[in-house]
C-alpha cells in the first residue's frame, strides 16, 4: 500500500498519454489473472439488471453521505464535487448479487440508499452474514486495491442506488488529478483496514 500511495503522491508530469498512469487497470494482469476470468462493472451491471441513475441525484446523495462520514470528511465537498465525475451512479433491484465471492472484479461500490446484505462461505460451508450495510458503506474497494478475489458476497436486500467507481476510472482520477486520488485511496485504506479488524474480532467470536 506504501508504493501505491508514493506513485500516487508523484507531481503529475505534463499532460502525455504515452505517461498515463494505468497501476489499477492494469493490476490483474500483473498478478497473472486472465482478463477472462475478470468481472468487470459493465458486465454485472447487465447481469443485475442495473438502470443508470442521473449523476445530479448520485453526486447529491454521495456528497451529503460523505459530508457525515468521520473517515472521508477529509475529502471535503470540493473534492468530492471533483471526484463525482470518475463514478458511476445506478439503481439496482432487490435479490441482486453486485458482487460474488471469489470472483475477481475491478470495481467498488459506494451505496447511496438501500440495504446490501454481505456473506461468506466458509471454506468448510457454512454461511455467514457479516453485515447488513447502511448508506454511505463502501464495498469491494479491497479487490481494487489489492487485485485478489473478492473476500465476500454483497446482495441487495432492498432496492438500491448506488456508486461505483472502476480501476480504470481510478487511473483516469489519478492522471486528472493525482491529489485527490492520493486523498481517495488513503482515505479507502484506512477504512478497509478499520473493517478488517472488525470481521476478524466477529470470525473470532464465532468460533469461540
Amino acid at each position: 500500500m506504501k508504493g501505491i500511495l508514493g506513485l500516487l503522491k508523484q507531481r503529475a508530469p505534463p499532460r502525455d498519454e504515452s505517461q498515463d498512469s494505468i497501476l489499477f487497470s492494469t493490476a490483474f494482469a500483473g498478478q497473472g489473472v486472465d482478463s477472462s476470468m475478470l468481472v468487470p462493472w459493465e458486465a454485472r451491471a447487465v447481469e443485475v439488471g442495473a438502470k443508470r441513475l442521473s449523476p445530479s441525484r448520485g453526486g447529491k446523495l454521495l456528497q451529503a453521505l460523505w459530508a457525515k462520514d468521520r473517515y472521508m470528511t477529509p475529502l471535503q465537498a470540493d473534492g468530492v464535487e471533483r471526484m463525482e465525475r470518475f463514478f458511476e451512479f445506478a439503481s439496482v433491484p432487490a435479490n441482486r448479487d453486485l458482487i460474488l465471492q471469489d470472483e475477481y472484479g475491478n470495481f467498488m461500490v459506494v451505496l447511496l440508499t438501500g440495504i446490501i446484505a454481505v456473506d461468506r462461505i466458509q471454506p468448510w460451508g457454512e454461511h455467514l452474514r457479516l453485515a447488513e450495510t447502511r448508506p454511505g458503506d463502501i464495498l469491494g474497494e479491497m479487490s481494487l486495491l489489492d487485485s485478489g478475489i473478492r473476500f465476500s458476497a454483497c446482495t441487495t436486500l432492498t432496492d438500491c442506488e448506488i456508486a461505483v467507481l472502476s480501476a480504470e476510472a481510478l487511473d483516469d482520477m489519478m492522471n486528472q488529478d493525482p491529489q485527490l486520488a492520493a486523498s481517495l485511496v488513503a482515505l479507502l485504506a484506512r477504512k478497509l483496514s478499520l473493517r478488517l479488524r472488525v470481521v476478524s474480532a466477529r470470525l473470532s467470536d464465532h468460533h469461540k
